[in-house]
């Protein structure tokens, strides 16, 4: 409240303000905690994983008994969070982002009203396939979001504001374009520098909150485009970035929303395959029986069990982790036939 672009008007309305977080890694964790130590009184926060020992090195919400239970990410940061700050609302959401949920995660399709929508989305994502998604989803209800990446020493950031008619993600990163970081590389194959992630997540944080603020003027225009390990810094002028021809911002053409939801997805560099609740024809509601399955995986797997998922070591080679609304990952194969096999056989079609 000392600060001047704050004080205690300023407190207030990030105490009445609402942030989504999508994902919860390096990025999520650090950006998420600052929101919450800030005070911002309503924290969504999305991931599809549970925590992993690897995890550990970055991921700072997260300690060894997360690990070892395998607690879902965004259950855990949650866990923790209301641990510093327990005035103000968490909300846990252990879903794969997809185009058929995106906007009802986000609470932008609720047709009540009642529910409030964020003010802000912090991407915290991995993958350019879901950050294009949620581009796509930002422009078409003009919510302003906050891209960030970090892969081996180098980090980028910067903020899109759809409503005041800047360019977007495909203006700045076209689908067709390189890979923007690293040239395809991943966490999983390349590693991260902990303290490049918590540089790009503080500076998302700190424009989410100018935007919580009503300060989304004090918001960069550029790309900050870092690797702190080799001393380089430098920023790309994204003011007139903005691509005449883009076919989401300019067009309006939302074609990775448009996209029918796949039922299999290998995840880079992690050796596993998730396979969607849709591929046994199955409901994400009512919930899938986790009890059920844990009873008769007990005779012939290894079997791990909490409120969100069951865990099950069916083979020396194998380990599948089945959640609440049906959704697997098989870890132990990047072949979608070999898992599709896996699931059928130990979950059922």
């Amino acid at each position: 409240m000392l600060l001047a672009d704050f004080g205690e008007p300023g407190q207030r309305r990030l105490s009445a303000s609402h942030a989504a977080v999508l994902g919860c890694g390096a990025l999520g964790t650090v950006a998420s905690e600052q929101l919450a130590r800030a005070g911002v009184g309503r924290i969504t926060i999305i991931d599809r994983d549970v925590v992993e020992w690897t995890n550990l090195q970055r991921q700072t919400l997260f300690d060894e008994r997360h690990a070892a239970e395998g607690t879902p990410k965004a259950v855990a940061a949650a866990e923790r969070l209301r641990l510093v700050n327990s005035s103000i609302q968490i909300e846990p959401i252990v879903a794969d982002v997809r185009p058929g949920n995106i906007e009802s995660l986000l609470n932008l399709a609720a047709s009540d009203g009642l529910a409030p929508r964020a003010g802000v989305v912090i991407d915290a994502t991995d993958n350019f396939q879901t950050r294009y998604l949620l581009n796509d989803v930002c422009v078409k209800h003009a919510l302003p979001w906050v891209y960030g990446g970090a892969i081996g020493t180098r980090g980028m950031q910067a903020t899109f504001l759809p409503a005041l008619g800047g360019a977007c993600l495909r203006c700045a990163f076209p689908v067709d374009s390189a890979a923007p970081i690293a040239g395809g590389d991943t966490c999983d194959t390349v590693g991260v520098l902990a303290g490049v992630a918590g540089i790009v997540a503080s500076c998302q944080a700190i424009e989410a909150l100018k935007i919580l603020l009503g300060r989304a003027d004090l918001c960069s225009t550029t790309l900050l485009d870092m690797d702190p390990w080799k001393g380089e810094r430098r920023r790309v002028d994204l003011a007139s970035a903005r691509d005449p021809r883009c076919p989401c911002c300019v067009q309006r053409r939302f074609e990775f929303l448009a996209r029918r939801d796949e039922d299999l997805a290998t995840l880079c560099g992690r050796d596993a395959v998730q396979i969607s609740a849709r591929i046994s024809g199955r409901d994400a509601t009512p919930p899938f029986d986790l009890g059920a399955l844990a009873r008769r995986l007990q005779a012939t797997a290894t079997v791990q069990q909490t409120p969100w998922l069951v865990r099950a070591k069916v083979d020396p080679h194998h380990e599948l982790t089945v959640f609440s609304d049906g959704r697997a990952i098989v870890r132990g194969t990047t072949d979608p036939g070999r898992a599709r096999s896996l699931y059928a056989r130990f979950v059922g079609v």
